[in-house]
């Protein structure tokens, strides 16, 4: 996932995952959306790929880019789960029960 907060902390490469969310492209059609030379371009759509943010498929002489939701899924998760408003992993939600089972037995203690 350390690869994928890289690859995610540039605004170059979020602008890239925005686009190929409309639909998928190829290097020159994301290209087309930069001032910037085609090199550093595939420059960035590795650092993605490395990252496996990103999917490339050759179709004929071109390679279309697309995204790899079950990627961001899974960072979209983690960072949901650390604000608390998203699913806790079976063993998070045994060791909250057990803290909170813990607590209202203490509770109850204190009130006698």
């Amino acid at each position: 996932m350390n690869e994928s907060f890289k690859a995610l902390a540039d605004p170059t490469r979020r602008q890239i995952i925005r686009l190929l969310r409309e639909k998928d492209r190829t290097a020159g059609e994301i290209a087309d959306f930069f001032n910037m030379s085609k090199p550093s371009i595939s420059h960035h759509l590795n650092a993605l790929k490395h990252a496996d943010l990103v999917q490339d498929e050759r179709k004929g002489q071109f390679i279309m880019y697309s995204l790899n939701t079950t990627v961001l899924e899974e960072v979209l998760g983690w960072l949901l789960e650390l604000t608390g408003t998203g699913k806790q992993t079976e063993t998070e939600s045994k060791s909250l029960d057990g803290k909170q089972s813990r607590q209202n037995i203490d509770s109850e203690k204190e009130a006698d």
